[in-house]
């Protein structure tokens, strides 16, 4: 408090000289802030001795919330005024996919756009930090978990920008997990030490791309495995207890459990309110340094985030694509239909989809893309070997990968967790989690969550474009000699329909014959 507790402000009748001084001194000190404010004093140059004298606080604070603001604002304005980009939802020459952790964006990496550009055609080093060359010739995708500030080192006019957004809730459960589920992979080894040094020695060989080379799990997992060898050393000193209990997320002798997780310094730092960050670009992995004052204002002043979900949300706005990791099967639908199809038309020379055109003939496209992953194959070659594959084609080659993908991280997981038994994340575990706990990560993660909300209103847009568009397409299939499949069905039922009608009307036949015969 400003003038310290309440026991210092308690005056007693026989102390009415110490009162009349105390009023005195609160007087003197409201006028020295209100004079400030209308610019009759300097605050900072005159006063601010004689305040901190009065009042036991620190003028400095004020100052530098004052220049935090200023900061903070004038970030905001100029990002403003540079996000707005023209035809957003036109596929430019370079595709940028901003990849939220823990929202299902490897799957989109693997699954979509692995399958649409062929690694020639990819930027190097793709989820490693701040290594990308923007001078290689024919770069035209860019993954990465890096934030919106990697956009200084992009041409920007000449770039698309599409993401995934998830739940707030969801994605800090899905990052605790993953945090051990990749910590708890070390516990093969008999001690930290040991474990350090052959993380060392993965992260020294070029060729090899690591997880801890990767932000933000570069940070969280190291913190997380010197967690899980802290508790197991505890347990082999002290002996197992009789009994864990049966909430996973609150096996204190196991794992960090996750009311402390949520309260680190690591997770206020890199997890909470971490889609916001990392699209506004503020995130500790920025590529400009003048960013890192502004996320330090944020940080220190919490009523200043306001300004970076503002910025967020109009980035959200320009940006080609946003997918909802909740609404899976329609992201993926519109993913084809939205980006598929304009890479698959870009990439075999032919103009950009135009965005009208997209949303009249999208589903039914018949031009081809790249599907080798070998960076030797002429790209020519890779284009007429796949020159009838169409959006439903990849819609269907998706979801081969994504079975296969989905096999594969499920059994590495339960291959993780065995390491930490009796602990086990699952959903069913997760309705164990008390009301106070869901609470504050609600709390913590205020700014995700409305980000969360404007992104779907925008993923409803998008929906709406697509229904909007298969209903003239599906009217023109129809109307199409190509159209033969739905024809046949049209005839079927039609014959359907006469053959019901036909016996309807023998049956009633016969009824009347066996009346007039009685």
């Amino acid at each position: 408090m400003l003038f310290g507790t309440h026991s210092d402000l308690e005056i007693s009748p026989v102390e009415s000289r110490d009162s009349r001084e105390f009023v005195n001194t609160v007087v003197r000190l409201f006028l020295l802030l209100i004079g400030s404010k209308l610019g009759f004093v300097n605050l900072v140059n005159g006063s601010c001795s004689e305040i901190s004298s009065l009042a036991g606080a620190s003028c400095q604070s004020a100052y530098e919330f004052e220049h935090c603001e200023n900061t903070v604002k004038q970030w905001a304005s100029s990002s403003l005024h540079s996000t707005n980009i023209k035809d957003g939802h036109i596929l430019k020459d370079l595709l940028f996919f901003l990849h939220v952790p823990r929202t299902g964006g490897r799957t989109y990496f693997y699954c979509f756009l692995k399958k649409l550009y062929s690694n020639s055609l990819e930027c190097p080093r793709s989820y490693d930090k701040l290594r990308f060359d923007p001078r290689k010739q024919n770069c035209k995708l860019f993954a990465t978990h890096d934030d919106y500030s990697i956009m200084s080192k992009l041409p920007r006019e000449k770039s698309s920008v599409v993401t995934i957004l998830r739940n707030p809730i969801d994605r800090v459960f899905s990052a605790y997990e993953f945090s051990i589920e990749v910590a708890a992979r070390f516990l093969v080894h008999p001690n930290l030490t040991s474990a350090t040094k052959m993380s060392g020695n993965l992260g020294s060989k070029k060729s090899v791309i690591s997880t801890l080379d990767i932000w933000p799990w570069k940070y969280l997992v190291p913190w997380m495995r010197e967690e899980l060898f802290s508790r197991r050393d505890a347990r082999r000193r002290k002996g197992p207890p009789n009994s864990y209990g049966d909430d996973s997320y609150n096996m204190e002798e196991i794992v960090t459990p996750l009311h402390e997780f949520i309260n680190h310094p690591v997770a206020l730092d890199l997890v909470h309110n971490g889609a916001t960050f990392q699209i506004a670009g503020l995130t500790n992995n920025s590529n400009t340094w003048k960013v890192h004052d502004v996320r330090h204002c944020v940080m220190t002043y919490q009523t200043l985030g306001n300004y970076v979900l503002q910025v967020a949300k109009r980035r959200l706005d320009d940006m080609l694509y946003v997918g909802l990791t909740e609404e899976h099967k329609e992201s993926a639908t519109m993913f084809a239909n939205f980006v598929g199809a304009q890479v698959i038309s870009q990439l075999v020379g032919t103009e950009t989809v135009n965005y009208n055109k997209l949303e009249q003939g999208s589903l039914v496209s018949k031009t081809g893309f790249h599907t080798s992953h070998n960076q030797g194959k002429n790209t020519s070659i890779i284009e007429e070997q796949n020159e009838n594959m169409t959006v439903g084609k990849l819609m269907e080659t998706y979801e081969t990968c994504v079975s296969k993908l989905r096999s594969t991280q499920s059994k590495r997981r339960m291959n993780s967790f065995r390491r930490i038994f009796p602990a086990n994340f699952t959903k069913e575990a997760r309705r164990h989690v008390p009301e106070e706990v869901l609470k504050q990560i609600t709390l913590l993660n205020s700014l995700d969550v409305e980000l969360y909300k404007h992104a779907g209103i925008i993923f409803e847009k998008q929906h709406q474009k697509l229904l909007d568009s298969s209903m003239p397409e599906r009217w023109q299939m129809m109307n199409s000699k190509s159209y033969i499949g739905n024809a046949w069905e049209v005839v079927y039922l039609s014959v359907f329909i006469f053959l019901v009608l036909f016996i309807f009307l023998y049956v009633k036949a016969k009824r009347r014959i066996s009346k007039l015969k009685i």
